[in-house]
């Protein structure tokens, strides 16, 4: 997501509470390869020795003779970084993946299109992956990977706090800005993705990560790496385990999906430096130039168990385009019953469910007034888009 910063300050004054769109799926297959194969215990947690690559080299030339479009290729599965039991040694890590690297160029050669290489897809540590980028040529991985499970283990009893919690969720930032002035002093054009994201380690827990009250925590996971430079974020799970998109059972969207459909929706991929200026740190906002449309569109999130806030947008740099009439569309996602551990996903009052054929429902907006503030309901989730706002970062 290219980054384009414009200033835009929201204020607020609290108080306090007792269209139809097709959706089309498709997949971008990207395989990780055993970055074990071939090596012996170095010590106590390293494992030693080149890799054999044998394997993987023989399975990518029979994806390539069957014409499959594989979109990338990942060596390993958080084995850098600070690694989960088994760890191999940066250096050693960037010869190996110098190798695949080699071995994806022979076979792709008179491919007309060329798969991503991905590497380390591990746990972020900044010496470790400072070694890794350092002594790996510039062109050779096109994507540097990461996994977040900042929340800790899935059968914890803190998780809901630390969601709710706006130090504990600006705490990944570091990861998300150290990475990033990696791959600027490199000098390269490798990006960075968030290759693995849970939240919550093995397999998350049920009715916290696969209920609404996941959402204040996915997006502002997707804000804060959009605002950082982060290309692409893969979600675990799309199915299996209790953070998945689709309950396991009933294949019914769980919050989350329709979190990530509004998202993928609304906000474009040119960030604006978005600013909350307020009594509390409680409002979570981000904002992006709108995709496929004019304007702009905010996220705003209230982690706030019983204040309302009155949002109100000031910038010195936007324009008002056509300002008689103005409005904008919001969206306002709550749980069900006001329970936040709710599987079940309002949006402006109405159910998100899909009918009996497995149709996904209609999202629609409301429309209010420009002038009026943004009522964010406490412990609720707000899309605004504003069509005839004009900022220039998005020309």
């Amino acid at each position: 997501m290219a980054t384009t910063r414009s200033p835009l300050v929201a204020s607020h004054s609290p108080r306090i509470l007792g269209s139809p769109w097709p959706l089309v799926l498709c997949a971008k297959v990207v395989f990780g390869m055993n970055a074990l194969n071939g090596r012996e215990p170095d010590g106590k947690s390293y494992m030693g020795g080149n890799w054999d690559m044998t394997n993987a080299a023989s399975f990518i030339k029979y994806t390539v003779s069957k014409g499959y479009d594989i979109h990338g290729w990942e060596l390993g599965n958080e084995l850098g970084g600070k690694a989960v039991g088994t760890l191999i040694a940066a250096d050693q890590y960037a010869k190996d993946v110098t190798f695949l690297k080699w071995v994806v160029e022979d076979t792709y050669e008179d491919s007309p299109s060329k798969p991503l290489l991905l590497a380390p897809g591990s746990f972020f540590d900044k010496d470790w992956f400072s070694e890794f980028i350092t002594k790996t040529s510039p062109d050779t991985v096109s994507v540097v990977s990461h996994h977040i499970y900042n929340l800790g283990a899935g059968v914890e009893t803190g998780l809901v706090k630390r969601i709710l919690n706006p130090s504990y969720l600006d705490g990944v930032a570091r990861q998300f800005s150290d990475l990033q002035e990696l791959l600027k002093t490199a000098g390269s054009s490798v990006v960075a993705w968030v290759g693995e994201a849970g939240g919550a380690y093995n397999s998350g827990h049920h009715l916290v990560t696969d209920a609404f009250v996941f959402s204040f925590w996915y997006l502002d996971q997707l804000g804060m790496s959009a605002k950082y430079n982060t290309k692409t974020y893969c979600r675990q799970s799309f199915i299996g385990g209790n953070y998945d998109l689709l309950n396991t059972t009933t294949f019914q969207p769980n919050p989350d999906y329709y979190s990530a459909l509004l998202w993928h929706r609304l906000m474009g991929t040119k960030v604006l430096d978005a600013k909350f200026s307020g009594t509390t740190n409680l409002i979570r906002a981000y904002a992006h130039c709108a995709k496929n449309s004019s304007g702009i569109s905010l996220l705003l999130m209230n982690l706030h168990g019983n204040a309302r806030n009155d949002v109100s947008l000031t910038s010195e740099e936007l324009l008002v385009v056509d300002a008689s009439g103005v409005t904008r569309e919001e969206y306002h996602l709550l749980p069900e019953g006001g329970d936040i551990h709710s599987q079940v996903m309002l949006l402006n009052g109405r159910a998100l469910t899909t009918d009996a054929d497995g149709n996904i429902p209609r999202m629609e907006p409301i429309i209010v007034h420009a002038a009026q503030p943004i009522a964010i309901a406490p412990l609720s989730i707000v899309f605004a888009h504003m069509p005839n706002y004009y900022a220039p970062a998005c020309s």
